[in-house]
């Protein structure tokens, strides 16, 4: 743990466009490191975001008291006429947090502009509305840093400024430009550049060291933003990013080299007992059973014991995170779980964001008639109940009573009709909602294509749905990680991802999931975790393999885990659970003192 020899010495401010605003990936990374940063700086630790008052509302705490230097820094801005917030941030550790409003310096963007292209060399004349956002709130920033540092009581202090991503970086080249007293710690969690041409060239990797970075940004249009990003990176004390991978093309398209990685965590929930998860696991699976009876079974029936539920979800690039080869190994898989007559079914779910118009009448429906036979058979389970009773009590010899005779014919049609008019020969619904455009959506086209189309004789099964899963959804009625829990396997096979979370969030549900080595995560497991396969972490090969060579390992590793028995499963979400343990911020943290150290001595001794 970085070592402060007093609570009056070092400072630790943390600016990100995701404080008290959820935009992205990057707002579960602040916000679920809060605890383990603040336990190593208390009161001298503070974030800076951008001030959007729909935004913060439901996140943000105002406090009246500005005694301290971090709120004396705040009056000043405020005499100058800028709105800035002083709270603390309402997640896990409440952390002091400055929340300025970038619209109140509009007024000069002509000027400020201006600097950066004077300045940097960053053109910004035809800034987006999102960049024009940035340039504000980057001035704004740099101007706060400026106060702080100059307010009498923090003259001596030592104070680390840690940016994350180019969308808080303007501030980075200002600060050094203007010399203010600040060390600086610069993290890119995905290079800007890197992510456009990952999207737009099958070869990527290959390619990463013979890219013009300056031809590329202008061929996508984002030179202004690109700029930011490598002026933060060759102007701050210490350059961060979040794995390896990302660490390979920082150098190739930003300039420059890592100084450290800072891999990503979560605060990890531990249980008491292991059968406790196990329990919980149960639960929510009862909850997907119930989806996939009402989704499948007016078409075909299967049995719900013997089906394991497979999972994927992010943001929807379609190539970037691997859903394509997903997909084509889900199709390979079907021919192998037939090919050996395997009874088992796999319940394959893509869980996306996707435009939609609403969500499939027919689904719904389905919903709502599965509910009446239920209300009817528990309405048909009570009259039988009561009656048998009486029977039983009034028998005088131990035959059995005929249970048909306590059924009042009422029910009997009831229960008849509702089951004719739910059952169909229609094939269940691949996706869950009505698209926009949906002649165009890759998933689908791609299904459709490898014949993933729901036919009764196929083991693997789809389910296509284009939103988030939270207990308002009528489909689920369960949160997102309610859900992820009372799967089996999630699949993140991703060709480009510089950390991700989706992967780590299952493990810490007990869940084993596969990656990629192309993750960064997936990259981090190959190198810190010994034996990965047995403690239910997998990590398919696409580092220089062909999609069909990825897809049949991919195809393998799934199948070889659809072969597995109850207890394996058991077992294995047992150890995934532990491992989890490892990527607790409680221990991820020590990353972060080493750059905060390094970016001390450099600025400092």
């Amino acid at each position: 743990m970085a070592q402060i020899k007093s609570e009056s010495e070092k400072f630790l401010i943390e600016v990100a466009w995701e404080v008290c605003n959820q935009v992205g990936g990057i707002y579960t990374v602040i916000r679920s490191k809060v605890p383990a940063i603040k336990e190593r700086w208390g009161n001298n630790y503070c974030l800076i975001g951008p001030y959007f008052h729909h935004k913060a509302i439901s996140e943000f705490e105002p406090i009246d008291d500005y005694t301290d230097i971090f709120g004396q820094a705040v009056l000043k801005m405020r005499e100058m006429g800028f709105e800035v917030q002083y709270g603390r941030w309402l997640v896990s550790g409440k952390p002091k947090v400055i929340l300025i409003n970038p619209f109140y310096v509009y007024y000069k963007l002509g000027e400020i502009k201006y600097d950066l292209w004077n300045r940097h060399d960053i053109p910004c004349e035809h800034a987006d509305e999102l960049q024009t956002q940035v340039i504000a709130f980057g001035y704004l920033v740099k101007e706060y840093l400026k106060i702080l540092t100059n307010v009498e009581e923090a003259k001596e202090h030592r104070f680390v400024g840690h940016f994350h991503e180019w969308m808080v970086a303007t501030a980075i080249p200002d600060i050094r430009y203007e010399n203010i007293p600040v060390t600086t710690v610069f993290t890119t969690h995905a290079t800007l550049l890197g992510r456009y041409l990952a999207m737009n060239d099958g070869n990527f990797y290959d390619n990463l060291y013979h890219y013009y970075w300056s031809n590329e940004a202008r061929h996508f249009n984002i030179e202004c933003p690109v700029k930011i990003e490598r002026a933060a990176a060759h102007g701050a004390e210490v350059f961060t990013t979040v794995s390896d991978v990302t660490g390979k093309e920082c150098e190739a398209l930003l300039g420059r080299r890592t100084d450290v990685n800072l891999p990503n965590g979560l605060n990890i929930q531990r249980f008491a007992a292991l059968h406790e998860h196990q329990n919980l696991h149960k639960l929510y699976k009862d909850k997907i059973h119930k989806f996939v009876v009402g989704h499948f079974f007016q078409s075909y029936s299967f049995d719900l014991d013997n089906t394991l539920y497979f999972f994927t979800s992010g943001r929807y690039e379609y190539k970037n995170k691997g859903f394509d080869l997903t997909i084509e190994a889900l199709a390979r898989l079907n021919h192998k779980m037939k090919s050996i007559g395997m009874n088992t079914t796999v319940v394959m779910f893509f869980i996306t964001k996707r435009d939609f118009q609403s969500i499939n009448p027919e689904v719904l429906q389905t919903r709502a008639t599965l509910e009446e036979i239920r209300q009817t058979c528990n309405e048909i389970q009570e009259q039988v109940g009561e009656k048998l009773f009486e029977a039983a009590a009034a028998s005088s010899d131990l035959r059995m009573p005929d249970l048909n005779q306590f059924v009042d014919e009422y029910w009997r049609l009831r229960l008849r009709r509702t089951l004719q008019s739910w059952k169909n020969g229609t094939l269940p619904k691949i996706v869950t909602h009505n698209l926009w455009n949906p002649e165009k959506d890759d998933i689908l086209n791609y299904l459709k294509t490898t014949h993933l189309i729901n036919n009764s004789w196929d083991k693997v099964k789809v389910v296509y749905h284009p939103d988030f899963i939270t207990p308002s959804n009528p489909l689920f009625g369960m949160e997102y990680g309610q859900f992820v829990r009372g799967c089996h396997l999630g699949v993140f096979p991703s060709y480009y991802e510089p950390w991700g979370y989706t992967p780590l969030e299952a493990m810490a549900s007990g869940v084993p999931a596969i990656t990629s080595d192309l993750a960064g995560f997936g990259d981090y497991v190959l190198q810190h975790i010994p034996n990965p396969e047995e403690k239910g972490v997998y990590v398919v090969k696409r580092y220089r393999k062909s999609f069909s060579e990825a897809a049949e390992e991919l195809a393998n590793l799934m199948f070889s885990f659809v072969q597995q028995g109850r207890r394996e499963r058991i077992d294995q979400r047992n150890r995934v659970e532990s491992v989890s343990e490892h990527f607790d911020w409680s221990n991820l943290a020590n990353y972060y003192d080493k750059a905060y150290d390094m970016a001390v001595e450099r600025k400092y001794d």
